[in-house]
């Protein structure tokens, strides 16, 4: 009889317990955060995000800092590194309290973060720690009601948009559905609007027309509000240029202010070095690096930058018209560049086999280069770029039309819209109506000379 009670008693515990992990979880599920937002992403891409978010300036002052951290966090989770995850979530607990000029350390902003750490403690296997951290977020949501009845906290979907125009095109209608829905609730946050116009503009930076006139319009309203974030002022001037402005002086004067600023993907200096080759030159587009470097040589995303334009110089330049020193100089960023960012690479890989290739001196070290990429197991947006670049590499470099013909197609059929697929396409078009064209010529003779 003790042992039919003991074993009930056993079940039930064990039925409890069950109960109990299931409600955790459901709970866990209901978050708002980076482990619920569905982004999940292939190892090498996470790790080509990481270094991209530490090009992204950490100092004091940064509204984003909180979501950069968080994300920072996420991503060192999913490579496996939990102990730098939980630095970066703490960081982010930190930068979140410090950028809130609030009178209370908690506030809705924190919701995120605070679910973020609950799946972090789940996943470690510390239950305790994690469901003082549901319990945090389930204060935080009470004592901070979303403004708008069935939809989320502004603060939730101001950072799910920031976060989520990280992560590719397919997301952008809903990076501009949540920053509209944020800065609805909340239009006192100008960070949000600048953010929600700069989405706007990058979903189209690589047009050479200029953006609507109510997008236009949103812009300048936007830099108006935020006229110290030079990232967006630099966006301006450059959709101003796409108009037939001009824009060179205001381009030089706005340099001066990016110098000045700590060095940042979000300082807008690469956006300055497109909006200088565009409508001031390319040399005063190197020139201005060379001065950035000087002032920060220990910066590698200048370094980046840099080598950009050193490729934009070489890579337009006729026999004779760029010196050697210029074309040794760019190599050497570019080799710099590729031990700089190990995971980011393929593109500075590709540009330093066709500065190679450019005049035909160091074919054999080009040719070695994109051997050894064909050899890589690169995924489908990867394979895109290179079979592009190594047609055009075949043809121009190696005169050898077939092949070049054979490595579009490889290109054109992998099924990924991209700059890359789309070049490869109107390429082919355009050899098979060279070659129609050809044969309508031969047949027009072969009739002339009645041999038809």
């Amino acid at each position: 009889m003790f042992s039919l009670v003991s074993l009930y008693v056993h079940e039930a515990s064990f039925c409890s317990a069950a109960q109990s992990q299931s409600t955790l979880e459901a709970k866990l599920k209901a978050l708002e955060c980076h482990f619920t937002w569905d982004i999940d992403l292939s190892r090498s891409k996470l790790f080509r995000l990481k270094e991209k978010l530490e090009d992204i300036g950490t100092e004091e002052g940064n509204s984003w800092l909180g979501h950069i951290y968080n994300l920072q966090g996420y991503i060192h989770y999913q490579l496996g590194f939990t102990e730098d995850a939980q630095c970066f979530f703490s960081r982010a607990t930190e930068a979140f309290r410090r950028s809130r000029n609030t009178v209370s350390d908690e506030g809705p902003w924190l919701a995120v973060n605070y679910g973020n750490l609950a799946w972090l403690h789940h996943h470690l296997g510390e239950q305790a720690e994690c469901q003082t951290y549901l319990s945090k977020v389930d204060t935080l949501l009470k004592e901070y009601p979303s403004p708008s009845q069935d939809e989320l906290h502004p603060e939730i979907y101001a950072e799910k948009a920031w976060t989520l125009m990280k992560f590719g095109r397919d997301k952008k209608p809903l990076v501009a559905d949540y920053f509209q829905r944020a800065i609805r609730m909340q239009p006192d946050m100008v960070e949000w609007n600048t953010s929600y116009v700069i989405a706007l503009v990058n979903a189209v930076k690589y047009s050479n027309t200029p953006v609507e006139e109510d997008i236009l319009e949103k812009i300048k309203m936007a830099k108006e509000q935020d006229p110290e974030n030079l990232y967006l002022s630099v966006h301006y001037l450059d959709q101003c240029g796409k108009k037939g402005e001009r824009i060179e002086d205001e381009a030089c004067e706005l340099a001066r202010k990016v110098l000045r600023n700590p060095v940042s993907s979000y300082s807008g200096i690469k956006v300055l070095f497109w909006v200088y080759r565009k409508y001031v030159s390319v040399d005063e587009a190197i020139a201005l690096a060379e001065e950035a470097l000087e002032k920060h040589p220990d910066e590698r995303y200048l370094r980046r930058c840099a080598a950009l334009c050193y490729r934009w110089r070489i890579a337009f330049a006729k026999y004779g018209y760029v010196t050697q020193s210029m074309i040794d100089r760019g190599i050497s960023l570019h080799k710099e560049v590729i031990s700089l960012y190990p995971h980011s690479a393929l593109v500075k890989k590709i540009d330093l086999a066709n500065i190679y290739a450019k005049f035909g001196h160091r074919l054999a070290e080009a040719k070695q280069i994109y051997q050894k990429l064909l050899e890589m197991d690169l995924e489908p947006a990867g394979k895109q770029m290179l079979y592009n670049s190594y047609a055009k590499y075949l043809y121009f470099g190696q005169k050898d039309s077939h092949r070049s013909r054979e490595y579009h197609k490889k290109a054109a059929e992998i099924p990924q819209q991209s700059y890359y697929r789309e070049n490869s396409i109107k390429l082919l078009e355009r050899v098979e109506e060279k070659d129609r064209q050809q044969n309508i010529l031969i047949e027009e003779l072969m009739v002339f000379l009645g041999i038809q």
